[in-house]
């Protein structure tokens, strides 16, 4: 049986011990990993920025960046630990992998969906692509109870509710579980 915390373990260099979390999810950006991640943070209530390293001259040599340029930042989301890079333009974003944003209440779906959404684009059932390309779901956190419901009626009407929508209204949902 497991004991312990697995989410972070310790990291030990120069006799100093660093925690450090088990997956951090790494966001690739051509330039604007700084910009994204300020973004990112000002989006969240419980966020701040970690830490922010530099192309030096050996690493700027063999990536074609700057000498001096943002590297990578690290930053944290409510708990979870993100970094991003300016790596250039060799790898791009797609919805094939996708950040979910658990929310308790309409007006906390309401204020994700319009922040995260301005400058990108609307996706079907609470999908959305950000203004930097990165893929968001903003999901009520009733969606996946209902969802999960041992009534295949309930389950159903709920989905045919769900499938037209870009953002998701909870009233609606409800009022389709209910029938």
């Amino acid at each position: 049986m497991f004991k312990g915390n697995y989410r972070y373990h310790n990291l030990t260099i120069s006799n100093r011990i660093f925690r450090v979390q088990k997956i951090t999810p790494n966001l690739w950006f051509d330039h604007q990993a700084e910009e994204a991640a300020k973004f990112y943070v000002s989006v969240f209530k419980n966020a701040k920025i970690l830490s922010t390293t530099h192309y030096d001259e050996a690493s700027a040599a063999v990536s074609g960046m700057p000498v001096g340029s943002v590297l990578t930042v690290s930053f944290q989301l409510d708990g979870q630990e993100f970094v991003t890079l300016n790596g250039g333009p060799i790898y791009t974003f797609s919805p094939a992998i996708s950040l979910s944003i658990a929310c308790a209440t309409q007006a906390e779906v309401d204020r994700f969906w319009e922040t995260l959404s301005k400058g990108g684009a609307p996706g079907q059932c609470g999908w959305l692509t950000d203004k930097y390309g990165v893929s968001w779901q903003v999901v009520p956190t009733v969606l996946p109870k209902m969802l999960a419901d041992k009534d295949p009626a309930r389950v159903s009407r709920v989905l045919k509710a769900l499938l037209p929508m870009t953002k998701i209204e909870v009233a609606v949902l409800e009022k389709a579980f209910k029938g």
